[in-house]
């Protein structure tokens, strides 16, 4: 795969020791993402930047209507207000497991949430992938290290997902519901590149747009799996990316970076943004 043209810019200055789920909300055109170590959520405005801390550690997130996000944190899927703040819990999620935290999710097309659970050490095995969905959670997929790459296919038939420590991006069939109707079967095997696949985001037209930890890249692979072109950003670590029409936004990271390659990457950490990228589809609504 060629590295292609494209390169994206800073979008916001601000830096990330793990910048993640970054989505759009369609409704009041923001990006929103979050800082996973600095228990953070982030956003851009017409006034300038805005943050909101928490108490634990949040991951990732969607949208319920134009006022309420979901959230999901290391304890729990809550509704959390942008107006009032106020943040009430929807279902609790591996609280009695202090080991663990959330860490890759998104919405799919029937207005369920995908979360993926990971050890805060990366323990082996201690993750999982859940599915909330009219308010029952159900455990999917357990006995995972760092479940990442979460997307769906726009028919909302088809998820796809990974362990980035297998290197592997698998894929699963969904029914009409939206819940797996088959088992997860291998769709890209990274290993032999020596890739990470970790966040991932699917267009309009069924193409994967994987963001590459340690590579600084996001690969764009075809519904087939077949590489198409990548896009290159400042920052080795690169974790997920959105759309917003056919802008192109992601997240990173400076986790595990030494003092030498902060200096070599100065914009590391950075959310990043690219223009006419890519023909993106809005972020599906959460049906509570």
């Amino acid at each position: 795969m060629g590295r292609g043209g494209s390169m994206m810019q800073v979008f916001d200055t601000r830096v990330c020791r793990l910048g993640e789920g970054v989505f759009w909300h369609p409704q009041r055109e923001r990006l929103f993402w979050f800082d996973i170590l600095g228990k953070q959520m982030q956003s851009q405005t017409p006034d300038g930047p805005q943050d909101w801390d928490f108490d634990e550690m949040v991951s990732a997130g969607a949208w319920i209507d134009r006022d309420t996000l979901l959230l999901a944190s290391e304890t729990a899927l809550s509704s959390f207000n942008l107006t009032t703040c106020a943040c009430e819990t929807l279902v609790l999620l591996e609280a009695d497991n202090p080991v663990t935290r959330s860490n890759d999710g998104r919405a799919d097309p029937m207005g369920g949430f995908w979360i993926g659970t990971m050890g805060k050490a990366a323990e082996v095995g201690a993750g999982a992938i859940y599915r909330f969905y009219k308010g029952e959670l159900r455990l999917l997929f357990p006995d995972l290290t760092i479940p990442n790459a979460i997307c769906f296919a726009p028919d909302g038939r088809t998820a796809y997902f990974t362990d980035t420590a297998t290197q592997i991006l698998n894929r699963v069939s969904l029914d009409a519901q939206g819940w797996p109707d088959a088992a997860p079967t291998p769709f890209m095997d990274f290993r032999a590149k020596g890739l990470n696949p970790d966040g991932a985001v699917t267009d309009a037209r069924g193409n994967l747009w994987i963001a590459l930890w340690g590579a600084g890249q996001i690969a764009v692979y075809d519904p087939q799996g077949k590489p198409r072109h990548a896009i290159t950003l400042a920052a080795p670590h690169v974790t997920c990316p959105a759309f917003a029409g056919s802008t192109l936004f992601a997240t990173t990271a400076t986790q595990g970076m030494t003092a030498a390659a902060l200096a070599d990457y100065p914009d590391a950490g950075k959310v990043f943004t690219l223009a006419d990228a890519g023909e993106g589809r809005p972020e599906p609504q959460v049906i509570l």
